[in-house]
């Protein structure tokens, strides 16, 4: 081994598990606010398009400023990339937050959590399709994460029972499309930082909700100071610093190890409904919880690349 050698694995490992714990925390702030969502959608009768419009809008007033005062460079994008995030900021960011809310007012929590993560398969095996070796680590990985997702959000409740098929059909869509933003948001931080990513993406998605859902009118609605600390909330902690968390842990990881970690949101939820809500869980969750933190575990085996 030479000199430079021992070092420079420790800087890789240390870049990983840095990756890896930026991942995790994403997961926790969004398994602690997707009770908050399911509760504005529900006892605030608030649509679920208005609430991603405006976690998009807020996060964007509280990130562009501090970009502008402190990192004005990061501001900057090459013309060419312009295809990029416009594809990125349609078919990743938008799409991925209207069909996972839109999941959570129609089916609930649970069963949004588990359509959306079922996302790492689908990377697993679009590298399968593509002719990338995939270790049989990532292949139990995925197995355990998602048997342990279902048996945490088991038991479908009264309103997946009662959803119709295009219910179901957007909630399986919520998990194509939180693969391809895990796939497609990774090329772009090959280039730039997270936070350009993420500011750019963002805005194409927040004005592509304000034609579908006209500004004018969210105003209009006469929504109380409660609820706008809620919006607010949402924006912060749902949005802004869980994806920003989420996009620098896949800058340092792979895609499929990132959507794994990402599993552990359904985990905090259940034990935050325990603990705060005391809400009772039972065996089966238990060991789902068991099972997601093993396909955590499995997934940091594999060696930093």
């Amino acid at each position: 081994m030479s000199v430079e050698t021992g070092p420079q694995h420790e800087a890789a490992r240390t870049h990983v598990m840095r990756g890896r714990l930026l991942v995790i925390g994403a997961a926790t702030l969004w398994g602690t606010s997707a009770t908050l969502a399911r509760f504005v959608f529900h006892n605030r009768q608030v649509a679920p398009l208005e609430v991603v419009e405006l976690r998009l809008v807020i996060a964007i007033l509280v990130l562009a400023p501090i970009l502008a005062w402190r990192r004005p460079e990061l501001l900057r994008i090459r013309r060419e990339d312009l295809g990029y995030f416009l594809i990125l900021g349609v078919f990743g960011v938008a799409t991925v937050q209207a069909t996972y809310y839109f999941t959570i007012a129609r089916l609930g929590v649970g069963p949004a959590i588990l359509l959306q993560y079922l996302a790492p398969s689908l990377v697993v095996l679009y590298e399968l399709l593509r002719g990338r070796r995939v270790s049989g680590l990532v292949v139990a990985s995925v197995v355990a994460a998602t048997i342990g997702t279902a048996l945490l959000v088991g038991g479908s409740g009264l309103a997946a029972v009662r959803a119709r098929p295009f219910d179901w059909l957007v909630g399986l869509l919520s998990s194509v499309c939180f693969a391809f933003y895990l796939l497609y948001q990774k090329r772009g931080l090959e280039k730039y930082e997270p936070p350009t990513v993420l500011l750019v993406s963002f805005t194409i998605a927040a004005i592509l909700w304000a034609f579908v859902h006209p500004p004018w009118k969210i105003l209009a609605a006469g929504h109380s100071p409660e609820l706008w600390w809620m919006f607010l909330a949402l924006g912060l902690f749902s949005t802004l610093f869980p994806f920003s968390l989420f996009a620098m842990g896949l800058k340092r990881l792979p895609a499929s190890e990132a959507g794994l970690l990402a599993t552990f949101e359904p985990v905090v939820a259940v034990l935050t409904a325990w603990l705060i809500l005391h809400e009772g869980l039972r065996p089966s969750q238990w060991l789902g919880a068991t099972l997601v933190l093993g396909a955590a575990v499995l997934a940091t085996v594999v060696p930093p690349r």
